[in-house]
């Protein structure tokens, strides 16, 4: 269904360069951490992603964002986006390998051997994730649009959640790669849209809204590329003055939720 309404959705095109936004690496990697619930003060995980310093308190909550910027902030990696079944598969197992390397309890790399969920989630049972893979693919295989590939394949990811955690940073990973090689604008989940973009997943997995899921991952590119990325200061300046770093209100995707009984 979502392959179907990305074919024929009028999605924008919102062209970019990746050298001309040097420090949009750093605010993906520290607002895709902060969703899965990794909080660290801004200038905290800037300071821990420019010197590599560590806190002792918080090893592995550090080395999460260490790990998500190194693949992000790598043009070559963010350059390699799957052409069929078997490198998507190779690329989801190397990007966790590198993503989770300081959480060895997760076995990085390796897919899950038992089921997993998150709140009222089921997600695809372990023995049949390399062939839900694989048909996934195979379906999505027919999306050119650079945002339709990007939406995509970040909710075949998220849907599937093939490893044991850091499904959803990985996700986000695959959806940026795909728009990075299509020198398009890659997106930021900000604090203050954290839940109409995890609700948006939530409705279209319950409820198959592929609208809604694909208007919200288009206002999220258009507000990313009305910032000024080209500085670490310009930037946070701009994300505080529109209260991005603010915990958000309920939006309207949760009130849709609420309305059908289901719970976040």
């Amino acid at each position: 269904m979502l392959a179907n309404h990305l074919l024929s959705a009028q999605l924008p095109h919102v062209a970019a360069d990746p050298a001309g936004q040097p420090e949009f690496p750093f605010f993906e990697a520290y607002f895709s951490n902060l969703i899965e619930g990794t909080e660290f003060e801004v200038d905290e995980a800037k300071r821990i992603v420019d010197t590599g310093e560590v806190p002792a308190a918080r090893p592995k909550d550090a080395h999460d964002i260490l790990g998500t910027y190194s693949i992000v902030s790598n043009a070559g990696e963010m350059s390699r986006v799957p052409l069929d079944s078997n490198e998507l598969i190779g690329l989801l197992r190397s990007r966790h390998a590198t993503l989770m390397a300081a959480r060895p309890e997760v076995q990085p790399g390796v897919f899950k051997t038992q089921n997993n969920k998150a709140g009222g989630t089921t997600f695809v049972d372990w023995r049949l994730v390399m062939g839900t893979l694989r048909e996934g693919f195979e379906i999505g295989h027919v999306l050119t649009d650079p945002l339709s590939r990007a939406i995509y394949l970040m909710f075949a990811i998220a849907e599937i959640h093939p490893f044991d955690d850091g499904n959803g940073r990985l996700a986000r990973i695959f959806m940026n790669a795909e728009l990075f090689r299509a020198r398009e604008q890659r997106i930021v989940v900000p604090t203050s849209r954290r839940d109409d973009y995890l609700n948006a997943l939530r409705l279209h997995s319950r409820q198959r809204r592929p609208d809604l899921l694909s208007r919200v991952m288009a206002e999220l590119q258009q507000y990313a590329a009305q910032i000024d990325w080209t500085s670490f200061e310009s930037a946070l300046q701009r994300l505080r003055e529109d209260g991005a770093l603010a915990e958000p209100a309920r939006g309207e995707f949760g009130a849709l939720l609420a309305d059908s009984g289901q719970q976040p």
